[in-house]
């Protein structure tokens, strides 16, 4: 179902307080891309949200709309734009050897007005967005080239399986950052200077938002995390399920998953054999 009339007229008066002057770059860019079969009204949440800004600096909002038929687009491609979003549209943004998550995402680096960038998913919350936001932006300007926060959940069932999972997800990622050093970037909450994004896609090394903190850590970039409880922002845990065996192959998933994704150099292939093959969304 479109968004109302008066929902997107109360949501363009925020955004339009929030980005400011539109002739002045914004602080920051705000892209969240958005899958036209599932997501369209939940983006609606996360823009509240990001409504919910109260600080001095500016930051503009970019949408993409993707994953919808070239002969039937979506109408808020038309709607979204009067209440003051930047809208790309991209029927089909899958491509062979990457996450389509990670696909959806480069049109609207692309596209964004300034080149600090900060990313959410269209299922996100965001607790302090005024706290968050403004900490990215300090983040960029002592020259951090990527940067990211915790990531925690909502709609999770109340089963012990589910608990572990969680668990398990939060200290592999303490073991990664804390003893390997390696920067645990994931898709619903991270921040990234656009020509350190675009140089390390356009490169072969970006194949997942995974591996983005990685990628720009190994070219020479500064990485900044914050733990604080303040500054995370909430996924769906909708999707699990629950159920030990569930949660045995998960592990195991991700462990291997893990050490592909990470181990991507540039030259090695995206296509054909690629064992980063992801199937496009349906």
């Amino acid at each position: 179902m479109a968004a109302s009339t008066d929902v997107l007229q109360r949501l363009g008066a925020d955004l339009a307080r929030l980005r400011g002057d539109p002739a002045v770059p914004p602080d920051a860019s705000i892209v969240v891309p958005v899958n036209a079969q599932a997501d369209l009204e939940n983006v609606l949440d996360v823009l509240r949200e990001i409504a919910r800004y109260e600080g001095r600096r500016s930051f503009e909002v970019a949408l993409v709309i993707n994953n919808y038929p070239e002969d039937e687009p979506p109408g808020e491609l038309e709607t979204f734009p009067d209440a003051g979003l930047r809208v790309v549209g991209v029927p089909r943004v899958w491509r062979a050897g990457e996450a389509v998550c990670l696909s959806a995402r480069v049109p609207g680096v692309r596209a964004a007005a300034s080149d600090r960038v900060i990313l959410f998913d269209a299922d996100c919350r965001i607790p302090n967005p005024s706290l968050l936001f403004d900490w990215y932006v300090d983040q960029f300007e002592r020259g951090a080239a990527a940067a990211y926060t915790r990531v925690g959940y909502y709609d999770l069932r109340k089963l012990w399986s589910v608990r572990a999972r969680i668990v398990a997800h939060h200290l592999a990622r303490w073991v990664k950052r804390v003893i390997f050093r390696i920067p645990t970037t994931r898709g619903s909450n991270y921040g990234v200077d656009r020509t350190a994004f675009l140089r390390a896609y356009e490169s072969g090394l970006l194949i997942d938002d995974l591996n983005v903190g990685p990628a720009v850590k190994a070219t020479g970039g500064r990485v900044a995390y914050a733990g604080s409880r303040r500054l995370q922002v909430l996924t769906s845990g909708r999707k699990f399920k629950g159920g030990w065996l569930k949660l045995a192959r998960y592990l195991r998933y991700r462990l291997l998953y893990n050490l592909r994704v990470l181990r991507l150099r540039p030259g090695q292939p995206r296509e054909g054999q690629s064992p980063y093959h992801q199937k496009p969304l349906r």
